[in-house]
């Protein structure tokens, strides 16, 4: 990992803050939901057949979706920055009667902490990318991580949507308004909120970090790191209802009524590793 000693201060405040979450979101009922509640119907469409195929699930945090993967015959891995939530991922799979290697690691660190491993899908996203302070570096990480001709299939919350916030915080509208950047540039941004995504007030949390990345940054980045981009999806669905509107769909996620502006709210990306330098 090349990044500097202030960016590994906050690394480390994330790994920390992960930590002191992932009890919370265990015992939580935002995760008390079947594995395949977590992946929209065109995710298993772009991915096809995992039949004896090698899975790494990047950024896994408790495993709820990376069980799923398993169930379908992959050879299924998960990696983390934080030991809680692999202690929780670990009875997540052994509950549901899967074998999933996990290993705890930074990702910047994990073609070592794979042992030099290669994969034939790097699956990530859903609140991953913000956690990430070097995109070129996670590009190339990805890469070393991929069998030639492997694919990394990233499905993460929309820029836009990070933009109009993923959450509200104490004391904003529901309207649908411009409160944050959606391109990158900026550098860390700081958060101190002690409640966490579940509601769940996190005793002692530390401060938090995320950086911003827009769409345009992550497709040229991957294609300079040597992917081919074969997919784009936006989807206007989120498997939680973001603004009190929101309105159900037959499989259990939310979109906005039809008098609200379409717009993503998800975006879908599959890019295959061209080059076996």
């Amino acid at each position: 990992m090349t990044l500097d000693a202030q960016t590994l201060e906050m690394v480390a405040a994330n790994e920390a803050d992960w930590d002191a979450r992932a009890p919370l979101h265990a015992a939580s009922d935002f995760y008390d939901r079947p594995a395949e509640f977590w992946f929209a119907d065109y995710e298993w469409e772009d991915l096809g057949p995992l039949e004896g195929r090698d899975v790494l699930h990047l950024q896994c945090h408790l495993g709820t979706e990376t069980i799923a993967f398993a169930r379908r015959g992959a050879r299924t891995s998960g990696l983390d920055l934080s030991s809680e939530s692999l202690e929780a991922a670990r009875r997540i799979a052994d509950d549901a009667g899967v074998e999933v290697d996990y290993v705890h690691a930074n990702v910047y660190d994990a073609v070592d902490a794979v042992q030099g491993k290669q994969f034939d899908i790097v699956y990530t996203g859903k609140g991953a990318l913000c956690y990430l302070p070097d995109l070129k570096e996670w590009a190339e990480v990805v890469r070393e991580l991929l069998k030639p001709g492997g694919a990394l299939y990233l499905v993460e919350f929309h820029p836009l949507l990070n933009s109009l916030r993923e959450v509200s915080l104490p004391g904003e509208s529901d309207e649908l308004v411009l409160r944050a950047d959606y391109l990158e540039g900026r550098g860390p941004i700081a958060h101190d909120s002690t409640v966490t995504y579940t509601g769940d007030e996190v005793p002692g949390r530390q401060t938090s970090y995320e950086w911003r990345h827009g769409l345009g940054e992550i497709t040229t980045t991957l294609a300079g790191a040597g992917f081919h981009l074969t997919s784009l999806r936006e989807s206007e669905v989120l498997p939680w209802p973001r603004w009190s509107t929101m309105e159900q769909t037959p499989e259990g996620w939310w979109r906005l009524p039809d008098d609200a502006p379409r717009i993503p709210l998800l975006f879908a990306l599959k890019a295959t590793r061209v080059s076996a330098s």
